[in-house]
């Protein structure tokens, strides 16, 4: 199949053949009254009666273009060009006239069921902005470029799925959930890709929602407050450890206490009680004898 590619091609002004189109109507009227009355004449009829045509013919070449509007001229099957100006304009009446906006467009995929990398079913959708950029392509490259990008998009989208894990990857490794900007990237020069072909440049494309299927949805959002609980508990930890080796030091720099390693090991453990216990630190205060306790 030979590709047809967009090219530019120049019209009359629409005013100034109006203008003519009128004179050769107002003399088709005249050569028309004279030939049926005045003079009798057949020849003079007919004539009058071929500019009347002719200039009913002209009729039909006029269209105008608002901004970002275009129209893609051919003449019984081949292209001709496609005019992009906007304005008001004449062409050869017999071109065939088809007319394609140059307009931002949004395309808003519905949400698809899909696996990701790591076979997790999620629900996945996205928007895609985008607008014409090559309209002989768009026309007579695909046979539906509207739906072509319907098509192509939601395609783009499901392989988007397949190609990342939704979370919890490996290190360093993108994931759907983490680094939305690389994967909205990764999307829109896939959907470039495909859609090109159609003439069709992409603005932009982003993710609307992105979520784990309904069936697995319960037992994932555990996972997760099971790994938020055990994130908090890794700092809870590393930050008691780290108070209690300061505590130990200020008190053996400043001679406070001296402590062998029994009493240092007991120091150790309260402390670690104290500071990663969930609940309040009741106190115990010895006043009497080791055994006396309130």
């Amino acid at each position: 199949m030979t590709a047809v590619a967009e090219k530019t091609t120049t019209v009359q002004s629409g005013w100034s053949i109006l203008g003519f189109n009128f004179a050769i109507g107002i003399l088709a009227l005249a050569l028309f009254g004279l030939g049926a009355g005045i003079l009798h004449s057949p020849i003079v009829l007919i004539l009058g009666v071929l500019l009347g045509v002719i200039a009913f013919v002209m009729m039909f070449g006029y269209f105008s273009l608002q901004p970002n509007e275009a129209v893609a001229l051919s003449f019984f099957g081949p292209y001709i060009g496609t005019v992009r100006e906007a304005g008001f304009f004449w062409a050869n009446p017999f071109y065939s006239k088809q007319r394609i906006s140059l307009r931002a467009r949004n395309f808003e995929g519905t949400r698809l069921k899909v696996n990701d990398k790591q076979g997790n079913p999620i629900e996945i959708a996205a928007v895609v902005v985008w607008c014409v950029q090559d309209t002989a392509q768009s026309l007579f490259e695909v046979d539906n470029y509207e739906e072509y990008v319907k098509v192509q998009s939601e395609t783009a989208v499901r392989h988007l799925a397949n190609k990342y894990a939704y979370d919890h990857g490996e290190a360093h490794e993108v994931t759907l959930r983490s680094d939305v900007d690389t994967v909205c990237k990764d999307l829109c020069a896939e959907l470039q890709d495909r859609l090109s072909k159609a003439g069709v440049g992409v603005i932009e494309a982003r993710l609307t929602h992105l979520a784990y299927a309904p069936e697995i949805a319960g037992a994932m959002l555990r996972r997760q407050q099971a790994e938020a609980v055990i994130a908090a508990r890794q700092k809870i930890v590393h930050g008691a450890v780290s108070m209690v080796q300061m505590a130990l030091q200020e008190l053996t720099d400043k001679k406070v206490v001296d402590f062998d390693e029994n009493r240092k090991a007991t120091m150790v453990s309260n402390l670690l009680v104290v500071l990663c216990g969930e609940t309040e630190v009741q106190p115990v205060l010895q006043t009497g004898g080791r055994d006396d306790r309130s």
